[in-house]
């Protein structure tokens, strides 16, 4: 059996967590791995449908998705997680969630900044919020907190996707994992 793991890639609405997992698991496709995308927007359609987004909803929220990651990652399968989990406590209970189980974990920080994620504006949410019809925005008016020590911090602003993907793959590979 393949080894699996969770990639939980972290960051704000627009950083580039989705489209550089996307990536990813292209070329981990291209070398045999089993790999799944567990796309925040999918999840909270289909297994949160009815969460809100007040802090218990998304702690809520980061917990299935961290259960879902690590069931398909003790079972061979690389899930890579691109979904914002903005709270340091909810992603620190995935982890340890992973670790009982021995199971591979790695955070990856999108460490882009709110000024180019508006920018990027990929679903409209900064324009939105900007022109008041939407409120609780993680990053602008409610809290994102950045990881501390991240076992990848990516400037998404200042590489390609391909190189950004080619960063977690390094870190996949130096570990075991890819």
């Amino acid at each position: 059996m393949t080894t699996g793991a969770t990639v939980w890639l972290t960051g704000l609405p627009s950083a580039g967590k989705t489209t550089i997992a996307h990536e990813l698991a292209g070329r981990l496709r291209e070398e045999g791995h089993r790999v799944e995308v567990l796309d925040g927007d999918e999840i909270r359609e289909f297994l949160s449908a009815g969460l809100g987004f007040s802090r218990e909803d998304r702690h809520t929220n980061v917990q299935r998705i961290g259960f879902v990651a690590e069931l398909l990652a003790r079972n061979g399968v690389l899930a890579l997680v691109p979904v914002i989990a903005p709270y340091q406590d909810s992603r620190e209970a995935v982890r340890k969630r992973h670790q009982a189980n021995g199971t591979g974990y790695v955070e990856v920080h999108v460490a882009t900044p709110v000024e180019v994620c508006s920018e990027r504006d990929v679903k409209g949410l900064y324009a939105k919020q900007a022109a008041g019809e939407l409120t609780g925005l993680t990053g602008v008016d409610d809290p994102y907190e950045a990881p501390e020590s991240p076992d990848l911090r990516i400037e998404s602003q200042n590489q390609t996707v391909q190189e950004s993907a080619a960063c977690v793959y390094a870190l996949l590979t130096e570990r075991g994992l890819a």
